[in-house]
């Protein structure tokens, strides 16, 4: 099955909102197994969001929406819905009454605008929203539906799981699964990457393969369809084999980040680390820090941007900064002076030229050191 997903709202084409829900929406539906080719938002403009809705019909066999069917004049969906399928707008007393006592309940007079989330496409199937005034909406068109929920992320998320997804898979005839696998890659940029796997890629349907430059690394995404998570697995096992052997350069895969080998090869040797940093400016004591459990094994660092922070801070002998801040003699005075400042058991050290004027040394020259744990025998 595949489903379109629309989010609908001004505030989300100016980015004065961010769109948590296409997010959400789209996790949800690849873990049910359910297809998404595209995701689309849409303005508070009637003639646009009906076109939209038309086009979703036209080319899927659901489609999801998302916002717009509040109480105020700009919560246009039903009426958007109603145009792409040429619906009367139809009433609901039942809706009517229960908006009516929400408000009594609260001891609060209704403004009377609220009605407006008693309408709805004739033939449409109210869904139940115990987070809010707006009901969802469930319409089914010739073998095809629509589904409309709130753009409030709370009573989205409650909605979608209790009622879009089950119905969805219901049509489906039963649950698939989608799994994928991540590998980390480095030392290579994502072209070369890409050509070094063009052979594989090209020939792919099922895993399907997909590639994601980051920080020091890239990334190449192995997804399978299957009826089960072993069948899933099984289809993706013999190309993350040719993978592997082709790049040579995998580190790690899913959450086995740079930070998390790290922290699992100082526990194998009960070893702390710190940091010196003068190009990075505090960037890799940052990342190590922001994996849960850092404490255990982070010292601290010493961000020493300035000449004479090296040597007030970390004893870095002023004939070494003499001879150049950027040079492998001063990272390795750097990295021993940390490792007895924070008293870490490994410290790695970075200087270098980060531009935009060159110091030294060409712009993005790096110098990197590492100050291990003293030899028993010493």
């Amino acid at each position: 099955m595949n489903v379109e997903v629309i989010a609908v709202g001004t505030e989300l084409l100016l980015g004065q909102i961010v769109n948590t829900n296409l997010a959400t929406i789209g996790e949800a539906l690849a873990e049910a197994g359910l297809d998404t080719y595209r995701q689309v938002v849409v303005g508070d403009n009637l003639e646009r969001l009906s076109q939209a809705i038309r086009q979703a019909l036209d080319e899927s066999d659901a489609v999801i929406l998302t916002g717009g069917i509040g109480p105020t004049q700009d919560d246009i969906t039903r009426e958007g819905i109603c145009a792409a399928t040429d619906l009367e707008m139809a009433y609901s007393d039942e809706w009517a009454a229960y908006l009516e006592e929400w408000w009594a309940r609260r001891g609060r007079e209704m403004p009377p605008n609220n009605l407006k989330q008693a309408e709805h496409p004739a033939g449409a199937v109210l869904i139940p929203n115990p987070k809010g005034t707006a009901p969802g909406l469930d319409l089914a068109i010739g073998k095809k539906r629509i589904f409309a929920m709130p753009g409030v992320p709370a009573e989205m998320k409650m909605m979608l799981a209790d009622h879009v997804i089950p119905a969805l898979i219901d049509v489906e005839g039963g649950p698939a699964v989608v799994r994928s696998r991540v590998l980390r890659s480095y030392g290579l940029g994502e072209s070369k990457v890409a050509d070094t796997l063009a052979g594989i890629y090209d020939d792919l349907t099922n895993p399907t393969m997909a590639f994601l430059a980051s920080l020091g690394e890239v990334k190449i995404r192995l997804t399978a369809k299957a009826a089960t998570t072993q069948e899933a697995d099984a289809l993706i096992a013999p190309v993350e084999a040719e993978v592997r052997q082709r790049l040579g350069t995998i580190f790690g895969a899913d959450d086995e980040t740079v930070e998390r080998i790290v922290f699992d090869a100082l526990a194998e040797r009960g070893w702390t680390i710190g940091t010196a940093e003068s190009v990075t400016g505090g960037m890799i004591v940052t990342r190590l820090t922001s994996v849960p459990g850092a404490s255990e094994y982070v010292r601290g660092s010493v961000v020493s941007y300035a000449t004479e922070v090296k040597e007030k801070l970390l004893g870095v002998p002023s004939e070494v900064l003499e001879r150049g801040v950027v040079t492998e003699a001063t990272a390795l005075e750097m990295a021993a002076g940390a490792r007895s400042v924070l008293g870490a058991d490994v410290v790695v050290a970075v200087t270098g030229s980060a531009g935009p004027d060159p110091q030294e040394r060409e712009v993005g020259t790096v110098m990197v050191a590492v100050a291990p744990p003293p030899s028993p025998c010493t």
